[in-house]
């Protein structure tokens, strides 16, 4: 019997459609988008017609695509370029609850740049209050960088209405979109953000593609320099067959106004199972304001590292939060921001579906983790 593989947060498979149309440029169309002959010219010309359809999937010009290698690069060239290239004061309003992208970039605009950062208190849930954004802000903030939804627990924002509040205010503001994009509608006019990231290898591209949105008019600072490409914002030969594979990733996501709540079904049927099942279970994230792709939760006792263990070994492949954490044995920063103890922390278990998970599949993952509990704790059941 085949794995059934629910850490799609971490990465995606490939879609075969992406992987199909970048193939031409990592073989016999391999020419340099910059070289001025006819190899390199097929090169540019489908570089431009990637960017166009990126822009067109976020409701974005082609000049606002900036394409990257992931989203850390991502999230690192938006929140240290609009800082630095913005000086309106040096200001950040944020949460402990973004991704270790956000949060190492920010620390290092204090460390070495003399910024100070505001961080917001979150619930136990992981939700915020638009109305201590309302607070935080002041005459001398540069940027407001919030997340969409949170890469562990699932937990979403209500981003239009926290631009506008950042924008009131005169600051500038970014989301990470990573989780976000293929699940919740992603339109940058909609959603009022001055800058966007995503990642490729989370939609069916392949790892180490990704792009930002930057809001054109505004100044950025590059993090690369040299021959300045990009339109002098990321300097570095274009990786064409990793942005052709982006642009028919983007183009072959379902309707998330429609797959979104089919799969969110899915994803509430699997919640009430496994708290009905599994007594040591206790979900993390907001019950309502949440991905339908994502359900997490803590284990009471239960070391979340060993039930990973047993639930590969029953077929059931899943994580206990970030893979960017990976390796380490360090609590879940998320789960402490929301005020759970290092204990509890350690216990969390995140199953992230795809736009192809079954009901089967999650039958399958429940009674899985129902016997990996029982196994780890020695109770039997």
């Amino acid at each position: 019997m085949s794995a059934v593989y629910l850490d799609n947060a971490a990465t995606t498979p490939v879609n075969p459609g992406a992987l199909n149309a970048a193939w031409p440029f990592l073989t016999t169309e391999f020419g340099n988008a910059s070289s001025t002959h006819e190899l390199g010219e097929r090169a540019a010309t489908a570089l431009a017609d990637a960017r166009s359809r990126v822009a067109q999937a976020l409701g974005a010009r082609a000049g606002e695509i900036v394409f990257t290698s992931g989203g850390t690069e991502g999230d690192n060239f938006a929140t240290l370029g609009l800082a630095l290239a913005n000086p309106r004061g040096q200001h950040i309003v944020s949460a402990r609850t973004e991704h270790e992208a956000v949060l190492a970039s920010l620390e290092y605009l204090e460390r070495v740049h003399g910024f100070e950062v505001t961080w917001l208190d979150v619930a136990r849930d992981a939700s915020l209050s638009p109305a201590d954004l309302e607070a935080a802000l002041r005459d001398d903030t540069t940027l407001v960088t919030l997340m969409m939804a949170n890469n562990e627990v699932g937990t979403t924002h209500p981003i239009p209405q926290l631009a506008e509040m950042a924008h009131r205010r005169g600051a500038l503001f970014h989301t990470d979109a990573v989780q976000a994009l293929g699940w919740l509608r992603v339109d940058v006019r909609e959603l009022g953000v001055d800058a966007l990231t995503f990642s490729g290898h989370k939609i069916g591209a392949p790892k180490g593609s990704g792009a930002v949105y930057v809001r054109s008019g505004l100044a950025i600072e590059p993090l690369l320099h040299g021959g300045g490409q990009e339109a002098d914002r990321r300097s570095g030969t274009e990786n064409v067959a990793w942005a052709v594979a982006l642009a028919t990733a983007l183009e072959l996501l379902p309707e998330s106004d429609t797959e979104g709540p089919r799969v969110g079904q899915l994803r509430d049927a699997f919640i009430d199972h496994v708290l009905s099942t599994v007594p040591e279970a206790r979900l993390t994230g907001s019950a309502q304001d949440r991905l339908a792709s994502i359900a997490s939760f803590t284990l009471a006792g239960v070391g979340g590292e060993a039930i990973l263990l047993e639930l590969e070994r029953r077929g059931v492949i899943v994580s206990s939060g970030s893979a960017c954490a990976a390796g380490r044995d360090d609590p879940s920063h998320v789960l402490m921001a929301c005020g759970f103890s290092e204990d509890e922390a350690r216990t969390s278990v995140r199953f992230s579906l795809s736009h192809s998970t079954t009901a089967d599949d999650l039958a399958r993952a429940a009674r899985a983790l129902s016997e990996s509990v029982a196994e780890v704790s020695g109770m039997g059941r």
